[in-house]
């Protein structure tokens, strides 16, 4: 039954129930390859490597991604990235029952995971729009990020810890049902969210052949002063956080010296902060704007992480884990609600794409330099890509205040299609 989303219509509905089913899986992920990692090897760089390699794909797959995005039925493309996302799941599963898991196969599956998360990650970004118009991004993307946060946090990141103490392989099994059962909730969304809506009206013109379309994302972003300046910026911060955080599960276990059984719970404190944050982002949004908002949160993000180094007790790596996670996901909200409202349909794949090739793909340089850091001390990475994130917000205050609200953008699509709504999908939409 599809989760209750009031004022979103039905259609939002079904891709929040499917969403919720995939984000368990990647709880379940996200939670055991770190501590798996951690029964193997108590490297702090070895450990860093993980991350690097969950980001590495969107330095390759990112843009060829978006193409395949906006070039075939969404729905599809969600249910591929699941099927692939399953079989991992299973190889998994059979691994650590056979007692042949080691480091390397970790990595190897890491990265495999990471490539389909490049084409999970851009089609449900591409879908949103689908479903809802500009003005209900923020509280879409909202629920989106809320339930993402309970599930994965909330559910499974404690689940699957505690799970540990008991049995790896229950935790591992669920993976590849819950993946399998996500890939089949996203076949099942309406034809509205396959997209061909907004590529509808270039159906006549001459097909551009793929390799050509490579650019086009970049052209976009490019074109666009606003675009282009909030890109660099927001790589740049992502840079810094992935370097504070990419040895973070060592930090929790060996400077805080939490017990391995309840590193899920610890990160409950973050779950909690990034709920918040999706409780709130909206409204701060139409009391403050998107600019403003977006700039505090940014700076918070980077204090909250310098904090934490500097601090390291367990009352202040929780304080701070907790605001840097709100600070995060109201950045994250409104950041991919103005990307949504600012890109035209047709092209959101490849814009996506683009924008994550550079974002995500040089997180894993983050996550080195981070890993190298923690061999000097676990937190000295918090402490200076904290630091360095705070001061870029600083510098970059007045442009982030100066961004507009998401309704406040016209990229063209109305010309080709209604304006989406709460209401039932339009009838000529749907076969």
């Amino acid at each position: 039954m599809a989760a209750r989303t009031s004022g979103l219509g039905r259609d939002f509905a079904n891709l929040f129930t499917a969403n919720l089913a995939s984000s368990l899986g990647d709880g379940i992920v996200r939670t055991s390859m770190p501590l798996l990692a951690a029964r193997i090897t108590h490297d702090p760089f070895a450990i860093s490597a993980i991350a690097a390699l969950a980001l590495l794909p969107w330095l390759f797959f990112a843009i060829p991604a978006g193409i395949l995005i906006d070039g075939v039925d969404r729905r599809k493309a969600l249910a591929l990235a699941q099927a692939v996302r399953t079989i991992l799941g299973v190889v998994t599963f059979l691994l650590v029952l056979t007692g042949s898991l080691t480091i390397w196969w970790i990595y190897s599956i890491i990265f495999v995971y990471g490539a389909f998360e490049t084409v999970y990650d851009g089609a449900i970004r591409a879908v949103v729009p689908s479903v809802l118009g500009k003005s209900d991004l923020p509280r879409g993307n909202s629920r989106i990020e809320g339930g993402e946060l309970i599930v994965q946090n909330f559910l499974a990141g404690p689940i699957t810890s505690a799970l540990f103490v008991v049995s790896v392989l229950i935790p591992l099994g669920a993976t590849g049902v819950v993946f399998a059962f996500a890939g089949a909730l996203a076949l099942l969304l309406p034809k509205v969210a396959s997209g061909t809506q907004f590529t509808a009206a270039t159906h006549a013109q001459p097909r551009v052949p793929w390799y050509r379309q490579f650019v086009d994302g970049l052209r976009f972003i490019m074109d666009n002063r606003m675009l282009r300046t909030l890109w660099f910026f927001s790589t740049f911060g992502g840079l810094m956080s992935s370097a504070a955080t990419a040895s973070f599960v060592l930090y929790i276990l060996d400077t805080l010296k939490v017990p391995e059984g309840l590193f899920g719970a610890f990160l409950l404190t973050g779950a909690v902060g990034g709920l918040i944050g999706a409780v709130v982002a909206n409204r701060l949004k139409h009391r403050w704007g998107t600019g403003l908002t977006m700039a505090i949160a940014t700076t918070t993000s980077g204090v909250a992480f310098a904090f934490v180094g500097l601090v390291p007790t367990l009352w202040a790596g929780a304080l701070g884990f907790a605001a840097s996670s709100l600070a995060i996901t109201i950045w994250n909200i409104l950041v991919i609600s103005l990307r949504q409202s600012v890109i035209p349909g047709r092209l959101l794949g490849r814009v996506h794409g683009t924008w994550r090739t550079l974002l995500w793909g040089s997180m894993p340089l983050g996550a080195l330099l981070g890993g190298l850091l923690a061999r000097a001390g676990l937190s000295l990475p918090f402490i200076i890509g904290g630091a360095l994130e705070a001061i870029a917000s600083i510098l970059f205050f007045r442009f982030l205040m100066s961004l507009p609200n998401p309704e406040d953008v016209d990229n063209g699509d109305s010309v080709l299609v209604a304006e989406p709504g709460p209401g039932p999908t339009d009838p000529a939409l749907e076969r």
